[in-house]
């Protein structure tokens, strides 16, 4: 039994036959974005967690007329 190959990946094959240098182009391209090492890598930024809901909404107390008057 024959297995399906679309008609992308046997053009990919026969051009990659027929062009080796393409090959490695494809390893020099790919080093660049994947292949590095664990301290050559950008560190994560931290996650910052979300505040809580419940409680903080009345935290502040709105200001007296005096002291809106003096801001």
């Amino acid at each position: 039994m024959t297995m399906y190959e679309s008609e992308l990946t046997k053009f990919m094959r026969e051009y990659l036959e027929k062009h080796p240098e393409e090959r490695a182009s494809q390893k020099k391209g790919r080093a660049v974005w994947w292949d590095h090492a664990g301290s050559e890598r950008t560190p994560a930024e931290p996650v910052g967690h979300s505040p809580k809901a419940g409680g903080n909404e009345y935290l502040f107390k709105p200001l007296s007329e005096k002291e809106q008057e003096t801001k």
